[in-house]
């Protein structure tokens, strides 16, 4: 059954791209900056993107929507900035709402920093659940770790999932992988890429998760790999967090040298396919990728609210399984997404909470 999805705050198209790989086709990916448009029109011209903020979207044009999706703006919630929380100007949640109570989708899907999830914000949080429930969902909220689901990267995300209740009843959370993506094996080909002789050894002493990608936003926030504890982080990888790399190291770079990440070689961290081009310059570009929800974790859960829109239990085996093999294999062949090995490791998710209105 085809579904149907519109996503807020598209961005550089992360989400977008992991719910196309759920099985998701968009009637609109709606998202303000040119240069992320471009980035949208360019890589999927056959999507209907349109430029404009979600506080003017004409909504109304679109009826019958499975599944409404959004990344809104994570500086109102984010331990980097003020916490401003509903104060803070470019907090969309209200937007996205009176979109919700407007076209009334089957399903809604909306990301964020974990710092939604704290205590601080506990009171905003039951806010936007009881909305919720008021327009007759049923919601819960999640942190999901993105290194669970094949990102080799430490990226907690808030999740809140709400569906209707004749669906929600078959809503489950994605279970973890069971194996983990190390940031050496991801990145030895594009560090090598120019011919750099130390790429194999930089890979060995990389053999772990990476932190957090740090995007930083459009008035704060350039193209280096975050605050001073995340770039000490990286320096134990190898890698010097102190700007982004033009281009990857060549044969003259010392063996034993520091290097700098690419655009490129964050995205591949972010779970972006390498054939996904960017718009703009470095510090535009670099903040599309930086910001984005990473495509495997919105394939995770767009795949599990796939299931719920279908009434299928959680597929451990069976058809539900297959097709979503299916779905997967026919992106990779249609993008030539390429394969991406694994190795077992152990982590500690990160826990979370729910809420369903009492009956």
């Amino acid at each position: 059954m085809s579904l149907t999805a519109i996503e807020l705050c598209a961005g550089g198209g992360g989400q977008a791209l992991g719910l196309e790989m759920a099985g998701f086709h968009h009637a609109a990916a709606v998202e303000y900056e040119p240069h992320f448009c471009t980035t949208l029109r360019k890589n999927r011209p056959h999507w209907n993107v349109v430029q404009q903020d979600i506080r003017n979207f004409r909504c109304e044009d679109y009826s019958n929507i499975d599944l409404l999706a959004g990344g809104v703006p994570c500086p109102p919630f984010s331990i980097a900035g003020k916490q401003l929380g509903s104060d803070d100007e470019r907090d969309m949640f209200p937007a996205a709402l009176a979109i919700i109570e407007k076209i009334r989708p089957r399903a809604v899907l909306l990301e964020n920093v974990p710092g939604l999830a704290s205590a601080k914000f506990e009171d905003y949080r039951r806010g936007l659940l009881t909305k919720l429930s008021k327009f007759g969902y049923q919601p819960e909220w999640k942190v999901l770790q993105a290194a669970d689901y094949g990102v080799p990267q430490l990226r907690p995300r808030f999740i809140l999932v709400a569906l209707q209740p004749r669906d929600a009843e078959f809503f489950e959370w994605p279970e973890p992988s069971g194996s983990f993506r190390l940031i050496g094996e991801t990145l030895v080909d594009l560090m090598g890429g120019n011919g750099w002789a130390g790429a194999e050894t930089w890979a060995r002493r990389a053999m772990a998760i990476a932190p957090t990608i740090v995007g930083g936003s459009k008035k704060h926030g350039g193209p280096d790999l975050g605050p001073t504890r995340a770039k000490r982080q990286w320096r134990e990888l190898g890698v010097d967090g102190m700007g982004i790399a033009n281009e990857a190291p060549d044969e003259n770079f010392p063996e034993n040298g520091l290097p700098r990440l690419t655009v490129r070689m964050v995205a591949r961290i972010q779970s972006f396919p390498d054939e996904w081009e960017f718009a703009g310059k470095k510090t535009i570009a670099y903040r599309q990728v930086g910001n984005a929800f990473p495509p495997l974790v919105a394939r995770a859960v767009g795949l599990a609210i796939r299931r719920a829109l279908n009434r299928q239990r959680t597929p451990l085996n069976g058809a539900g399984r297959v097709l979503e093999m299916r779905l997967l294999e026919e992106h990779k062949t249609r993008k030539n997404y390429g394969k991406a090995k694994r190795l077992e490791a152990t982590d500690s998710r990160i826990s979370a909470g729910k809420h369903r209105p009492r009956h």
